[in-house]
Order: structure tokens, then C-alpha cells, then sequence
């Protein structure tokens, strides 16, 4: 009864301190390896930072340059509000 018990206790410490780590490491490099093979297929490098487009030279300190100003429009005056519907009020007690 002990031997059984001894082994119920060390497969459950493997079931649960051990596997855990091996599953982590199996299953990280299959998709690391799927990864890959999606990125070949794509052109791109899998688990790597985008590079950002090089931005063009600051100008002089002081100076604010500006690419776009969207259009200003002005402010549209409302029409002559000459009222809206009757809507008859029924008071309900």
C-alpha cells in the first residue's frame, strides 16, 4: 500500500511541476516553426519589430514645419426657423 501510494505521489508531482515546463518548450517551438514557415510564405520575418520608416531631418530648432492644414469652413447660418408640427398634448391621468 505504501509503494502504491509513493508511486501516485511521484506521478503527480511529475504531472504537475514537470509537464507543464515540457509543454511550455514543445508547443513554443512548433509556433516558432509554424511562424517561420507563415513568414517565408509572406515575405516577413516572424517575431521581429517592424521597422519604422525613416523620418525626414528636424528642422532648426524653433522652427515648426507644418505638412497639412485641413480647410477652414465657415460657420453655415441657420435658415429662417419658421417653426415646426403641431403635436397635439392629451394630458393622462
Amino acid at each position: 500500500m505504501v509503494k502504491f501510494l509513493l508511486v501516485l505521489l511521484i506521478l503527480w508531482l511529475i504531472m504537475r511541476f514537470v509537464m507543464p515546463l515540457v509543454l511550455r518548450l514543445v508547443v513554443g517551438k512548433v509556433v516558432k516553426k509554424q511562424a517561420q514557415r507563415f513568414g517565408q510564405q509572406f515575405g516577413g520575418a516572424p517575431f521581429e519589430a517592424p521597422r519604422p520608416e525613416p523620418r525626414p531631418t528636424r528642422p532648426d530648432s524653433g522652427q515648426v514645419h507644418v505638412d497639412y492644414v485641413p480647410p477652414r469652413q465657415k460657420p453655415q447660418k441657420p435658415k429662417e426657423f419658421k417653426g415646426g408640427d403641431y403635436v397635439d398634448f392629451e394630458d393622462v391621468k
